[in-house]
């Protein structure tokens, strides 16, 4: 192996150049904190990019009380991170980037551009004005013998001393964008408590009939609610070969994910007409069929498409029973409650986020890992999870912030 290059010096090394450790080195260089923000990737803020390919959700509208609650059991964790750079403060800083945002009809927040790649370029310039310095293709290896950040480079081995740490590695979503959970090894083996790494906001798998497969993979299903347990949700989802996927089970899939550990499946009910009062979908699936079919029939009484009519086949055949012999009643009540058998869990690269993470009783109230003096951790390293709508990336920028600000506090102790 090359040898390592002589120990390059540094006050504080930023690990990892997504939004928490672009936040973090904001946060510091403004500080006055002499920055470097290490990366695996060629260039900065990669999944940050896919993310807002479709429309860059920053954060949401809604009242904090109500937004901390989609942090589940994290909430007590994360509050005082959200509540020092909340919604409305991350919108003036986008707004200070010269990239306004917009409040969308769903309360969730967004550049008025829409676009990711706007603001990021607008981040960077601002991050070189103020003396931030970026390595590329520089992978982290952990501490060498010395305790020195040792990195691996496309030409060979190199070390770097510095005066705090901060690690914004990621989560192990999105392998191929930089997040590929490697970190998790070198810090459990300093003695820190880490929960698993598990899919979050993700699909799950169905053993779907080679016909409906056939028939719907790609199709969606739209204006539905999904029901789990006392959970139930609005919105939509799509048929994919080996299951579902979208919006509508991602906000579902802590719950879905636990149940799946727990048991190996979890059955999910799937209202197709829910905004149909259930006296008035009886009636119109009483009156007379005559010589229509049956998909025929709910096409136009029910005014259901071809996918939910064949999860309506499929329910049935499951049950033991034909779809043409069911009641009005029956046939209703099954349409608004269509059990689907979800066996599995979609694979950890294809889920949008991670669940799991350093275990926050391992980190203070800056963000500092106890067993490792001076170093700080924020974004998806750290033990939680949240709904797609705003509230990842909330989080990030937030426990970047606090770690910047932590990584701050202990420079001027040392």
């Amino acid at each position: 192996m090359p040898a390592a290059m002589p120990s390059s010096p540094t006050q504080v090394a930023i690990i990892g150049a997504g939004p928490a450790g672009l936040m973090a080195a904001e946060v510091l260089a403004q500080g006055g904190a002499g920055v470097t923000v290490y990366d695996a990737m060629p260039s900065a803020g990669r999944k940050f990019l896919m993310a807002g390919r479709g429309g860059l959700n920053l954060t949401h509208s809604e009242p904090l009380p109500e937004f901390l609650s989609r942090y589940g059991k994290a909430m007590p964790q994360l509050a005082d991170a959200i509540a020092a750079f909340p919604p409305d403060a991350l919108r003036e800083w986008s707004e200070g980037l010269g990239q306004p945002t917009f409040v969308g009809s769903s309360g969730r927040v967004f550049p008025k551009a829409f676009k990711a790649s706007p603001l990021l370029r607008a981040w960077l310039r601002r991050l070189d004005s103020i003396g931030v310095q970026f390595a590329m293709r520089h992978r982290w290896m952990g501490w060498d013998e010395n305790g020195r950040l040792a990195f691996q480079t496309p030409r060979r081995q190199r070390v770097v001393d510095s005066s705090a740490t901060v690690l914004a590695l990621g989560g192990a979503s999105w392998p191929r964008l930089g997040s590929d959970g490697g970190w998790v090894e070198m810090i459990a083996a300093k003695g820190v408590a880490i929960s698993p790494l598990q899919s979050a906001n993700c699909g799950f798998t169905v053993a779907w009939s080679e016909i409906f497969r056939h028939r719907f993979e790609g199709q969606p299903l739209k204006g539905i609610a999904l029901s789990f347990g006392s959970h139930s949700v609005r919105g939509e989802i799509v048929i994919t070969r080996g299951g579902i996927e979208g919006g509508a089970i991602y906000a579902l899939s802590a719950d879905l994910r636990e149940a799946i550990v727990g048991s190996g499946r979890a059955t999910l009910r799937i209202a197709l007409r829910p905004d149909l009062d259930m006296n008035d979908l009886v009636a119109r699936l009483s009156v007379p069929r005559g010589k229509q079919s049956l998909s025929n029939f709910l096409r136009k009484a029910a005014h259901l498409s071809p996918a939910p009519i064949g999860l309506l086949q499929g329910a049935a055949i499951a049950s033991g029973a034909s779809l043409s012999s069911l009641s009005p009643s029956s046939l209703a009540g099954l349409i608004n409650a269509v059990p689907v058998q979800l066996n599995g869990i979609a694979p950890i690269a294809r889920a949008i986020s991670t669940a799991g993470g350093i275990s926050f009783d391992e980190i203070d109230a800056d963000y500092m890992i106890r067993r490792l003096p001076g170093v700080f951790a924020a974004g998806e390293m750290l033990d939680w999870e949240a709904p797609t709508g705003g509230y990842l990336l909330q989080a990030s920028f937030a426990t970047g912030a606090a770690a910047g600000s932590g990584a701050l506090k202990w420079l001027t102790r040392t």
